[in-house]
């Protein structure tokens, strides 16, 4: 996405914006950090020669090749979003899909989020925190952090002429 605010004519499926292509290696680096301690645990439970050679390591190895590798594009690709004159949507999910939209009248605090991998690669998550307590918070990873901080921008002065 390029700064400012794009405004689609309809809601559909095909007019989510994509993440920027860097969430798919922070995904992958926080992921790799995650099954670390489970192959470390493989390697050692092989190397106390109880079960035949392979029998932890192999299949452990396996599951974390496919999580490192598949599941962040898989991850990718079912995440989007879409930026309108008065409000955002957010829709992500693999297993259990989530299409929120949370109209910019309702937004009450605007936080633009950076962790260190997010730091890494570029990244930041605009997390819109909104009246009520059912999903008061809606959180947008994967963008890059200028277009993050850019669309904090724009939120915030919409919200600030409804104000007015």
């Amino acid at each position: 996405m390029g700064r400012g605010v794009v405004h689609p004519v309809t809601m559909d499926r095909d007019e989510l914006q994509p993440l920027h292509p860097n969430y798919i290696k922070a995904v992958r680096l926080t992921t790799m950090l995650l099954v670390l301690p489970f192959a470390i645990g493989a390697l050692a439970l092989e190397s106390a020669d109880s079960l035949p050679r392979g029998s932890f390591v192999l299949p452990v190895l396996l599951v974390a090749l496919y999580l490192i590798f598949r599941t962040p594009l898989r991850r990718y690709h079912a995440r989007g979003y879409q930026v309108d004159a008065d409000r955002l949507r957010v829709v992500r999910g693999l297993i259990f899909r989530s299409d929120t939209v949370v109209p910019f009248g309702r937004v009450q605090h605007i936080d633009v989020q950076q962790g260190p991998i997010e730091r890494l690669y570029g990244l930041g998550t605009l997390v819109l925190h909104t009246a009520g307590n059912h999903n008061a918070s809606v959180s947008l990873p994967g963008l890059a952090h200028a277009d993050a901080l850019a669309m904090r921008d724009d939120i915030r002065a919409h919200v600030k002429r409804e104000t007015m």
